[in-house]
């Protein structure tokens, strides 16, 4: 019975001490460069008839397409997404709107930097852009990266570790568990643009992961 008690004690003990974990995070960041630029393009025209609002949004579209061309890009790059037509009465007057978005889709991220910083050509030939005209840019080759930067952060989380361990008079084990957290693509020097403003091709990739290791 003695020597049952000791050995129940001491597995106890033992299970007690492999038990012992600490949490931790640890963090990656790597600034990227954007390879996807797109560019919504509104603008509309309001008539006494309808006939004469189409044709002036069509005069703005002729004028989107050579801005566009003249900049070099491909035929392909600039498509229209959606039209919309409205009406309403101005003191039994009736007003006719046609509103229209075309989208410029490149990979050319520098050409569309310099579409941007001449957008107002448009407004001097006559477009009239609306809000939401912006241009955004995105980062599509995350996964590409993803797992180095996991890499990456789980070595912070261990140096951590090792921080405490040494700060405790113990050492750091195995990982117990993890989880890879998230991962974010924010503008890397917090300029995230707006109405007229173009968002920055120069972003950051951050991720947190969280990981119990075991300690010794």
């Amino acid at each position: 019975m003695i020597a049952g008690g000791y050995l129940l004690g001491d597995g106890l003990t033992r299970a007690k001490a492999a038990d012992r974990s600490v949490t931790v995070r640890g963090l990656a960041e790597r600034d990227v460069t954007a390879d996807l630029a797109t560019w919504t393009i509104s603008y509309s025209s309001t008539a006494g008839n309808l006939a004469e609002a189409q044709a002036e949004v069509d005069r703005d579209t002729s004028q989107i397409k050579a801005f566009f061309k003249e900049l070099g890009f491909p035929q392909n790059a600039l498509e229209p997404t959606a039209v919309n037509v409205s009406s309403y009465s101005n003191n039994g007057i009736p007003q006719f709107t046609v509103r229209q978005r075309m989208s410029l889709r490149s990979h050319d991220i520098k050409r569309a930097q310099d579409a941007v910083r001449r957008q107002f050509d448009l407004v001097r030939r006559g477009v009239m852009l609306e809000e939401g005209s912006g241009m955004a840019y995105t980062f599509t080759k995350l996964n590409a990266i993803k797992p180095e930067m996991v890499a990456e952060a789980t070595k912070d989380a261990r140096s951590a570790a090792e921080q405490f361990a040494k700060d405790s008079g113990t050492g750091v084990g195995g990982i117990k568990s993890a989880t890879q957290g998230y991962f974010s693509i924010e503008a890397r020097d917090g300029d995230q643009g707006g109405w007229g403003v173009s968002d920055t091709p120069f972003k950051k990739v951050r991720v947190v992961t969280t990981v119990d290791f075991y300690l010794r």
